[in-house]
């Protein structure tokens, strides 16, 4: 990319040398008239993140840019012309059927050594880099309940307990009133099982359940599906408090059995303190939302050489977003390590292709107005600067939704999820990311209660505006200042750091979602 150096200057970034398209940089965009330093002189006004023809473009002239066709001219375009979406046909979708398979190998890159956080070390294995107790629930109803609860445990018992983060109630409305058996109910079971087994939890899981519910708590969490803190608990359940027990008289003693249920929990979260770990024990999760065309630019490019930097560590990668990455499908299954992970890719993504056949809409539906208004004609470009946030490893693995990751499965990893930010981390959540990457143009509050979300702006403007919202600002590239491996170094660095217990804005602030699940097949 070849964004100008003077700071007052018009820019214009170009992602590759065959491109025929730039976008602006400049805040507010560029007037027509400005004259750019190649000597091309703009004949329309031209909004920041948005797209300037850098030849005459015949019609139907694929427009490139990162070298690929992210549309076709429905008319002739002059060179100097505001290319927006209203003047490109989106190319057609990849078919899934012969596609290249594992067929290309990144070099292997040598092996990054000497990094380390402080986490939390779990009984399993698995580091927390956050030190919380988990209430989790079998159903919709014990909701208002459990959100009592919590804010006493928070109010009473958390000042006793100097070494615990927090309080985390997992509410979901599911559980009851629904086809527990129907295909594809299993997967937000799983998901609530997977998320309650967090390594951010230490294995401290309270279960509160009504009791009538479909989704009986044996079901949700069998034993052996927990931790063992000691040999008294072999063979048991989680500690449950179930409120139509006869024990409970009233709506008090209901939460004051939830609250006196926590003390021994937090007492043995409070015991634990953090040790050096090699940065292997990084589990991360890399998303965007409220995409704009910087993304592809700035942000995503760092989160990338992040991602890989985590992978010569020895540590996990998990990238998403079915939704965004099923227009760049060859580029994920030539990717693949095995012919096998390119064809769990395919399956994942041929899920998609499935759920927008059943509701009669089409990928184009994907870019939002916001996408549009930063620069982002449709969804092939959107894809484009999307996986680029999944950097250059080979891809080891594939996730279904609300999968766990196993032991051993480390690298990069695709994890089968939706766009829609919730749900995309909920996910990720539950496949055991330990800390987040959320990169944005257009900004978002988003943020997660159980896992560190480290935010990153891709636009100046952005960060100074979201200055206590966005954690690292990686419009810096844009604006000359700082190099795509550079903020990958800086980001990975700052990982290290949150890891070992630095919060984030999003921590500061305590924002966070309630706990979103995702079913992929239709209840009948």
């Amino acid at each position: 990319m070849t964004p100008t150096a003077h700071p007052m200057a018009p820019r214009v970034v170009c992602m590759h040398p065959a491109d025929n398209v730039a976008i602006v940089v400049n805040d507010g965009g560029l007037p027509a008239g400005t004259v750019l330093d190649t000597g091309l002189v703009l004949l329309d006004k031209v909004p920041q993140g948005h797209k300037v023809a850098l030849t005459d473009l015949a019609q139907g002239q694929a427009v490139l840019r990162y070298n690929v066709p992210v549309g076709y001219a429905r008319q002739a375009i002059p060179a100097g012309s505001w290319v927006h979406e209203r003047l490109l046909d989106i190319p057609p979708a990849r078919e899934l059927q012969g596609l290249p398979m594992a067929t290309l190998q990144p070099a292997p890159q040598a092996p990054l050594e000497g990094f380390s956080f402080e986490g939390y070390v779990n009984a399993d294995g698995s580091v927390g880099t956050r030190n919380l107790l988990a209430l989790t629930t079998t159903v919709q109803c014990v909701a208002g309940v459990v959100q009592i609860a919590v804010e006493r445990i928070e109010r009473e018992l958390l000042p006793m307990y100097p070494n615990v983060d927090g309080v985390v109630g997992l509410e979901h409305s599911y559980g009851c009133g629904v086809a527990i058996d129907a295909p594809g109910a299993e997967i937000p079971i799983r998901t609530l099982r997977h998320i309650s087994l967090n390594p951010n939890f230490g294995g401290e899981v309270m279960v509160v359940s009504l009791g009538c519910e479909k989704l009986q708590p044996d079901r949700l969490l069998p034993p052996g599906s927990f931790p063992i803190h000691d040999e008294r608990d072999a063979g048991q359940g989680p500690d449950l408090v179930c409120l139509q027990d006869d024990a409970h008289v009233g709506f008090m003693s209901m939460i004051d059995h939830i609250v006196q249920s926590a003390r021994p929990h937090l007492e043995r979260l409070n015991a634990r303190r953090r040790q050096t770990v090699p940065a292997s024990a990084l589990v991360v999760g890399v998303q965007c939302g409220g995409s704009d065309a910087f993304s592809g630019v700035t942000a995503n490019p760092a989160v990338g050489f992040m991602a890989d930097l985590i992978v010569r560590s020895g540590g996990t990668v998990m990238f998403s977003e079915n939704t965004e990455v099923r227009d760049a499908v060859e580029q994920l299954t030539s990717r693949a390590a095995t012919p096998q992970v390119a064809q769990d890719i395919v399956r994942e993504l041929g899920w998609y292709d499935q759920y927008l056949e059943r509701g009669r809409v089409d990928r184009t539906a994907n870019t939002t107005p916001g996408n549009k208004a930063g620069g982002l004609s449709n969804i092939a470009e959107k894809a484009m600067g999307s996986i680029i946030k999944s950097g250059s490893s080979a891809i080891a693995s594939v996730l279904a939704p609300g999968d766990k990751l196993k032991a051993d499965q480390k690298g990069l990893v695709f994890a089968a999820t939706p766009a829609s930010d919730f749900i995309c981390g909920t996910l990720q959540l539950a496949a055991g990311m330990n800390v987040h990457v959320f990169t944005t143009g257009r900004g978002t509050p988003y943020g997660l209660q159980a896992c560190p979300v480290v935010k990153v702006a891709t636009r100046t403007d952005l960060a100074r505006r979201w200055h206590d919202l966005m954690d690292m600002n990686a419009g810096r590239i844009a604006d000359g200042e700082l190099t795509i491996e550079e903020a990958g170094w800086e980001l990975f660095r700052m990982l290290l750091a949150v890891a070992s217990g630095r919060k984030t804005w999003a921590e500061h602030w305590k924002l966070h979602n309630a706990m979103v699940l995702f079913n992929p097949a239709p209840i009948t």
